[in-house]
């Protein structure tokens, strides 16, 4: 019980607070500082010169001791908060340290910064700004293409920027949530089927799918729910289209919230992206028209911040409950 109030504490807390400018130049952010942990446990274990076999056990130990440096400190301190202070003020400094993990409000305001830069600035203007959420060249998209690339970011990282982290709040408190953020970030900088990390950050990448999977499904289950809220948008489309283009995707979760973002909206996302000068085939989520402007971002915005508030009614829904089996 104390994770689901941990957690809805947290959801509202960065929903209106995000994470201050002050206090993260002051103290950066918890997830510098699990990339500065990674980086350097990178530098010391991934040896060019090793096996295909010792490089991958080396990131499976770098995988370790990376949770154990982060899920056993913060279990010990929800533990101790727990037992020392009275219930309630323990769940607020709880859900305080917790709500630094979520990305509700920081996505929201990336996504956003592509629509305005695209009708304040143009093609060049919308270029500049996905170039900073997306990791396809920029250069090769125009105006229908950085909407769908902003568009898939928004779908995606809602997936593992906001519902994974809150399920695994909703689990196990300030350890899981801070978990899976360590798990997550690994696989961001670690987990790339490049020559140096092909091998050094397979138990990253595949951790990382294992723990994204529930949250994946669930996500597509609030934008289907929140696009019966959202004027415009087709709950029969989203379910649709997650039901049949979802599994198709190259990622092993990404299609679920790309497809149910399409069908709801009637675009056509992912798709074949070129990386690095490199074209990657992908299949189509949705059956939409794929020309798209940046009304169509201001909709997937609309249906995003629904989608927001239908996983926090949850929340409080399953905290309800559990109060009143307890």
């Amino acid at each position: 019980m104390p994770s689901l109030f941990i957690l809805a504490g947290a959801l509202a807390l960065e929903a209106v607070l995000g994470y201050p400018e002050a206090v993260f130049r002051r103290i950066r952010h918890p997830v510098v500082w699990m990339g500065g942990l990674i980086a350097w446990l990178e530098r010391r274990l991934n040896r060019e010169t090793g096996t295909n076999k010792a490089r991958r056990l080396a990131g499976f130990l770098a995988q370790l001791l990376l949770l154990s440096a982060v899920v056993v400190p913060a279990a010990l301190l929800q533990l101790l908060l727990l037992r020392s202070l009275p219930f309630w003020p323990a769940v607020a400094l709880l859900a305080l340290l917790a709500a630094s993990l979520p990305a509700q409000r920081s996505l929201h305001d990336h996504v956003r910064a592509v629509a305005r830069a695209l009708e304040e600035r143009g093609l060049a203007g919308g270029r500049e700004a996905v170039s900073r959420i997306v990791g396809r060249d920029p250069a090769a998209l125009d105006e229908a293409g950085v909407v769908r690339a902003a568009t898939e970011s928004l779908a995606e990282n809602f997936s593992d920027g906001v519902v994974a982290p809150a399920f695994w709040c909703g689990v196990a408190g300030l350890p899981g949530i801070a978990g899976y953020k360590a798990a997550n970030t690994a696989d961001s900088m670690i987990g790339h089927r490049t020559p140096r990390y092909a091998d050094y950050g397979w138990a990253a990448a595949r951790f990382d799918d294992l723990v994204n999977l529930p949250a994946s499904r669930l996500s597509a289950l609030w934008l289907v729910l929140a696009a019966l809220l959202t004027p415009g948008a087709s709950a029969r489309g989203a379910l649709r289209a997650v039901r049949r283009d979802a599994s198709r995707h190259r990622s092993p979760n990404a299609g679920w919230p790309e497809a149910a973002m399409a069908g709801a909206l009637g675009l056509r996302l992912a798709g074949p992206r070129v990386y690095g000068g490199v074209r990657v085939e992908d299949h189509w989520m949705g059956d939409g028209r794929a020309e798209a402007g940046p009304a169509d971002l201001r909709r997937a915005l609309r249906l995003y911040r629904r989608a927001c508030a239908v996983q926090f009614a949850a929340v409080l829904a399953l905290a309800a409950l559990a109060m009143a089996a307890g």
